[in-house]
């Protein structure tokens, strides 16, 4: 667990600000959700949602990232208590109904929403004031998708969230314990498909480009999913595309095109395609990828 400290710079002299890892509290779930977008990328279905009386539970937070994976969050509210063995008892639940939640799905987001959703690798983020080392050690064990990621609060209006185990590596071929990969109905291809017939100089510029983005730090975390490679922090900072036929890879990023000089054939304003991020970068060379690294910096700091 990292040290964390935060200080108020008021003319050249520091003050520490405090901060607390009291007990989450209702109040501060509410917060969670409703920014929960903002802050983890993920679209809100359900606060305490019920399993049913058979199952007899509640999820705390229920919902759908951007890249459409379902996502349990479940908070640590007491000393003693397990959030990790309660989360897994909540994801066990969501396998076996994938079809209320496909419903739900379609209920607050519409069908498409419903069709495109990503049953690879479902998330289970517990958040908590801390987590001990024999959490951690835990959780690597699991076959599950499962994210620590640590609160603590610094005065009244300064939240921080944590990520305390990245995943380096999250692919699209296992099943995290939930039942056999989905694939698309159609004959289009998948991204692994493409990523696995990438040669010649397409696959060096990729090969480095993803060196690049693994290298930003230490919490990035990688998901091949079916169109695309997801790059994330808490939430996707850059997302990945093949396009062997143009032999060229788009790259979109969470980086405001206002602020920075569009160059045609480079960088497109993309703020109007859904989830697609702002900007759109085309790499085709390695100058190319040279010119993107202070893009791609600017969306990892932003993520």
């Amino acid at each position: 667990m990292t040290a964390i400290k935060l200080f108020n710079l008021d003319a050249g002299s520091a003050k520490e600000i405090p901060g607390s890892a009291t007990p989450l509290e209702k109040s501060l779930q509410n917060v969670i959700e409703r920014n929960l977008e903002t802050m983890l990328g993920i679209r809100l279905l359900g606060s305490e949602y019920s399993t049913g009386p058979k199952h007899g539970g509640r999820i705390d937070t229920l919902g759908i990232d951007e890249n459409a994976s379902p996502v349990i969050i479940e908070y640590k509210r007491a000393t003693n208590q397990n959030v990790i063995t309660q989360g897994l008892f909540y994801l066990d639940w969501l396998f076996d109904h994938r079809a209320e939640f496909k419903l739900l799905v379609q209920e607050r987001l519409g069908e498409q929403a419903a069709r495109t959703i990503d049953w690879t690798a479902p998330r289970l983020l517990c958040v908590a004031g801390g987590f001990t080392r024999y959490d951690e050690h835990a959780v690597q064990q699991m076959n599950r998708n499962i994210e620590l990621i640590r609160y603590r609060r610094f005065g009244e209006n300064l939240l921080m969230l944590e990520l305390v185990n990245p995943n380096p590596i999250m692919g699209d071929q296992g099943t995290s314990g939930g039942g056999a990969t989905e694939r698309p109905s159609s004959n289009k291809k998948t991204m692994s498909d493409k990523l696995a017939a990438l040669d010649g100089p397409l696959q060096d510029i990729y090969q480095a480009l993803r060196a690049h983005l693994m290298a930003l730090g230490d919490d990035v975390q990688e998901k091949t999913l079916k169109f695309y490679v997801a790059f994330k922090r808490l939430r996707n900072f850059a997302r990945v595309k093949v396009r062997p036929s143009k032999v060229a890879l788009s790259v979109y990023l969470n980086v405001n095109p206002d602020t920075i000089t569009l160059k045609r054939g480079f960088t497109r304003d993309v703020r109007n395609m859904k989830w697609a991020g702002d900007l759109e970068v085309t790499i085709r060379t390695p100058e190319d990828l040279e010119r993107a690294k202070p893009l791609l910096l600017m969306s990892y700091e932003a993520g």
